[in-house]
């Protein structure tokens, strides 16, 4: 199994638990704010990291590890991605599935098999036109919709996030999007972090104020009963 990165413990990637995260390279999308853009193009196996050593790593120190973190680039997408599931389930792990949800099938399957505990689905923008110009491909959107409907519809514990682009998503779109998601557990706001992004001509955009990013979560509550803001 390729693992392009790991992180030995986290408190952030899964609220309320000790994790690991595990990433993997290689992602179907272009989004021009990605934080993650080295992970874009799949690793060659010399860059990446020794199954075993995870593996060790994992074993030793599973007292305290309350899950695994599966992100990338797109998971799902990648080869290994049903047997690397399967092999943590077998240590006894619980497993959260970072997701573009551009791939409602597999999706669909790795829920069904019981292979992911929660899933935590990236939603770039208004599930329309807009979307394709927010995620760098184009009719990527009527995907999402059926990954919307597969994840609300299993019951599993789940979110919903949107990280809060400035220019490009204002309050009609977050609206847009959250009366998508009618029915969803929960939907957060990310706020925009410059520091590291697939177009570098981001960088020099600054994040919105606290203060907006609270208005937009109130409105999206007319649709999703719990919104959060993360990351201010």
């Amino acid at each position: 199994m390729k693992v392009a990165g790991f992180l030995k413990t986290s408190l952030l990637d899964w609220e309320g638990k000790v994790v690991s995260t595990i990433y993997l390279s290689g992602c179907n999308l272009r989004c021009p704010f990605c934080h993650n853009p080295e992970l874009i193009t799949p690793h060659k196996d010399s860059e990446c990291i020794p199954w075993e050593e995870v593996e060790r790593y994992l074993r030793i120190n599973d007292d305290f590890l309350d899950g695994i973190v599966i992100s990338g680039g797109e998971p799902t997408i990648n080869p290994d991605i049903y047997r690397l599931l399967r092999r943590l389930k077998e240590l006894n792990f619980e497993i959260k599935l970072d997701t573009n949800g551009t791939t409602p099938e597999i999706l669909d399957d790795l829920i069904g098999a019981g292979l992911v505990d929660f899933v935590a689905m990236d939603i770039k923008g208004p599930l329309d036109h807009r979307y394709d110009d927010l995620c760098g491909k184009e009719a990527m959107a009527e995907s999402v919709k059926k990954s919307v409907k597969v994840v609300i519809d299993s019951g599993i514990d789940h979110e919903f996030r949107t990280t809060v682009l400035p220019v490009y998503l204002k309050e009609k779109d977050i609206e847009d999007i959250a009366r998508s998601l009618v029915g969803a557990k929960r939907y957060v706001l990310q706020q925009f972090r410059p520091k590291v992004t697939l177009d570098p001509k981001l960088s020099a955009i600054d994040p919105l104020p606290e203060s907006r990013l609270r208005t937009m979560a109130d409105i999206a509550r007319k649709y999703v009963k719990e919104v959060k803001v993360r990351g201010i």
